[in-house]
């Protein structure tokens, strides 16, 4: 037999959990078509003896509808192995959208996940109303990886109610055409329906966003009619009424071919275990995803994420050389110090949550609670804001702090991400692009949750980012390395593998900032057969596809 590309001698994890094999993995076209020893040369021959070979990673939580208009090489999860990503997330999508809904979609996302209007209105085709003819624009950007999509309520519920839709419930016969589009909207390809109900998810007046506030009995009607296509229920849950949420995750598992909720170490893993633990039990598919380190920003005089006060704003107005002038002009750096300390302790004690990300090009994100950027402050007899002015002057304006807002402490995460439904991603990729980026999670729990720290078998870390996300979303040709499934396959390097420090550009159109974020020790991945990342850069080609339901 012939191949197209054979990977030679590399370690196997198949995606399963086990213990790695050496084998040769040998593709055709698109397909896996031999693992073992495979005979004859191919058109490539790849060596990746001392090299791992697994299936490419699945990002369950990405925001990336909007970006890949503009960027199809799916910057920066595609820099981390991930070869497919789930859009529509957290109930706000592009689709269904009548065209005079265009400009509230894209002021929604906007407030919602920071992802400028301007950019959205004008980065995007906007060349469709249903959700499979979204699906097919999508297809007509030739995106690097493969990219599926689930539904947003807020779409849905403002294309059926308007106006009325954001704060009122739905009439019985506006529930039946929500179910019914989201029906048929799983039927034209979407993976599913996603619902945000945390209140702080607001559109641009301020209001929280269409779906919020819905009647129980709305969800449970929608999760019924996706339920017959084979569709997903994805839930943003307000846990401040914590049965009431799980409650209604388990009726959308029942209605539905499955549930699909964000978690955080604060919720308590104890009783959401039990919880989730019960549902399993009945034969119920429920799965969380949680992001593998603490969430939160990235700030630093390159961005504009830092302190508020006059002083501080001004430095917003000037490029990063003029910012690291201005803090060395000592009036100019006495009156910032002076204007944070008027802040009071409130925001002194804030900080205790802020965490310097180290002077090297790999990121920190791990040091322990009593090493904050406060804590820094005490030790050396200074204030948080002169601690963070100082370790920015001697890093020429490049030093970048980390604002854990959940999943605060890391040993509360490795409780939850131990669990065997608390499955690590929430990268949000897309989203928040100029305040925070956490692309890099897969990454991030190969090198520090398998390999330094050991929480993880190199063959678990995989499996949870690779066949468990591929389960989750019915995926069945792809997600692990076996014959006869799709050529999505990583290459790398176990112990160079790890995240470089993230740094803003201004790629997005109208000269937008955001963060990107690379990696080191890949030494290839591949979509559908397609190399698209090799040495750790991208390729330029494009080999994903858009994954629909059926």
């Amino acid at each position: 037999m012939s191949h197209d590309i054979v990977i030679r001698g590399g370690t196997v994890f198949d995606g399963n959990g086990g213990e790695g094999f050496t084998a040769d993995v040998g593709i055709t076209g698109d397909t896996i078509d031999s693992i073992g020893k495979v005979e004859g040369k191919a058109k490539r021959e790849i060596d990746a003896q001392g090299l791992c070979v697994s299936p490419g990673f699945i990002d369950l939580h990405t925001h990336l509808d909007a970006q890949v208009g503009w960027d199809p090489q799916v910057t920066s999860i595609s820099w981390h192995g991930v070869t497919t990503a789930l859009f529509g997330n957290c109930g706000v999508t592009f689709a269904p959208c009548k065209a005079a809904d265009r400009e509230f979609l894209a002021g929604m996302m906007e407030t919602v996940e920071d992802i400028p209007k301007q950019a959205i209105l004008h980065g995007l085709p906007w060349n469709w109303e249903t959700y499979g003819e979204y699906l097919d624009a999508l297809g007509q950007l030739g995106p690097s990886i493969n990219i599926c999509g689930l539904v947003g309520h807020c779409a849905i519920r403002f294309n059926v109610m308007g106006e009325r839709a954001v704060e009122e419930p739905a009439t019985a016969e506006e529930v039946r055409e929500i179910a019914r589009i989201a029906g048929q909207s799983v039927k034209e390809g979407a993976l599913g329906f996603s619902t945000n109900r945390l209140p702080g998810h607001r559109l641009p007046d301020g209001r929280s966003i269409p779906g919020t506030f819905a009647e129980r009995d709305e969800l449970r009607a929608v999760a019924a009619e996706v339920g017959k296509f084979g569709g997903l229920m994805q839930t943003v849950s307000d846990f401040r009424d914590f049965d009431a949420e799980m409650d209604l995750i388990r009726d959308e598992a029942r209605c539905a071919r499955g549930a699909l909720f964000s978690s955080a170490a604060e919720i308590g893993t104890q009783r959401l275990d039990a919880r989730v633990n019960a549902m399993r039990d009945d034969g119920l598919n429920v799965t969380s995803v949680t992001v593998p380190r603490s969430g939160g920003g990235v700030g630093g005089l390159s961005t504009n994420n830092f302190f508020r006060t006059k002083s501080w704003n001004e430095l917003r107005k000037l490029d990063l050389d003029g910012r690291v002038a201005a803090i060395r002009n000592p009036a100019t750096r006495q009156r910032l110090i002076d204007e944070v300390k008027e802040q009071g302790d409130r925001l002194k004690e804030g900080m205790k949550r802020w965490f310097y990300m180290g002077p090297g090009p790999r990121p920190r994100y791990t040091h322990r609670l009593d090493e904050s950027l406060f804590h820094m402050a005490q030790q050396a007899q200074e204030h948080p804001v002169e601690t963070w002015l100082r370790l920015t002057d001697d890093s020429d304006g490049k030093a970048l702090f980390h604002m854990r807002g959940f999943n605060v402490n890391l040993d509360s995460l490795q409780e939850l991400i131990t669990t065997d439904w608390a499955m690590p991603g929430l990268g949000d990729a897309g989203a928040h692009v100029s305040q925070m980026i956490d692309s890099g999670w897969s990454t991030f729990i190969l090198s520090h949750w398998h390999r330094d720290t050991g929480v993880y078998s190199l063959g678990e870390a995989i499996r949870r980012i690779s066949k468990v996300p591929s389960q989750v979303l019915g995926l069945s040709d792809r997600g692990t390395l076996e014959v006869g499934k799709r050529a999505d396959v990583n290459v790398f390097d176990i112990d160079k593998l790890e995240e470089r420090m993230p740094r803003i550009v201004h790629d997005f159109p109208f000269g937008a900032p955001r963060f990107i974020q690379k990696a080191s020790g890949y030494h290839m991945t591949m979509c559908n057969g397609t190399v698209v990342l090799e040495n750790d850069e991208l390729s330029g080609e494009t080999g994903g596809r858009v994954l629909r339901s059926n």
